[in-house]
């Protein structure tokens, strides 16, 4: 993969793709299932039902209700939402790796930005990122392409082949194609035949190291070619 260009950004999903904050999710999910008469979801139903912002999820799920649901979901997960959360393995490494080579980094998630911000602050990784954009933080949630325009923000960056969007589910990939951005998945399990028909991944890899090194050699390929020029 180091024959291809060195991205100018790199856009971040948040949840389950720099943080483990399923412990947490799955809690105020199942708790607010039950407080609105409905049957509880087991832990895998949790990670193939949570992926859309709540706006556009919860009305599905709720119907009229919705916003009494979000208070019940959102009063149980400000409980244990920074108890709970554990950053992804290699993640802060991936993270301290690219912000010293000078990407633009940025976060586009569905969670409340105010928890968004919170969980970045907790951990300290405020300063890797020059936008942190949550779900209402913009005027559409994902997988519009809304949250990433204001990612990149007056960076100067267009949306499109120069910026890498970089995440864990479907959500992710389609807000990528609606950008015109690189589609990256991350995750342990490898993408199975027809899983992402779609909207398929550009690219794919298992974990944030791996993610690392091919950006690495990304920026080695182009300065050598750089070198080659200017002889």
């Amino acid at each position: 993969m180091s024959h291809f260009p060195r991205p100018q950004a790199v856009i971040f999903d948040w949840d389950n793709t720099l943080v483990d904050t399923w412990p947490a999710i799955h809690d105020a999910i199942n708790h607010t299932l039950v407080a609105m008469g409905h049957k509880a979801w087991t832990y895998d139903e949790t990670r193939q039902r949570i992926r859309k912002s709540m706006r556009d999820s919860f009305p599905e799920l709720f119907g009229d209700r919705w916003e009494e649901a979000g208070k019940i979901f959102y009063a149980r997960f400000e409980e244990s939402h920074i108890s709970q959360l554990q950053a992804i393995e290699g993640a802060e490494n991936l993270l301290k790796a690219l912000y010293s080579k000078g990407f633009y980094l940025a976060i586009v998630s569905n969670k409340r930005g105010k928890y968004l911000r919170q969980e970045v602050e907790h951990l300290g990784w405020g300063k890797y990122f020059k936008k942190l954009v949550g779900a209402g933080d913009a005027q559409l949630d994902k997988p519009n392409p809304a949250p990433v325009d204001l990612a990149l923000g007056n960076s100067g960056i267009p949306r499109g082949s120069d910026v890498w969007f970089v995440g864990d589910t479907d959500v992710d990939l389609e807000c990528a194609h609606n950008s015109g951005c690189i589609s990256v998945l991350i995750r342990e399990q490898a993408p199975s035949q027809g899983e992402f028909d779609e909207f398929p991944p550009s690219w794919y890899f298992s974990n944030c190291m791996e993610l690392a090194s091919t950006l690495n050699k990304c920026d080695v390929w182009e300065t050598d070619q750089q070198v080659e020029q200017a002889l």
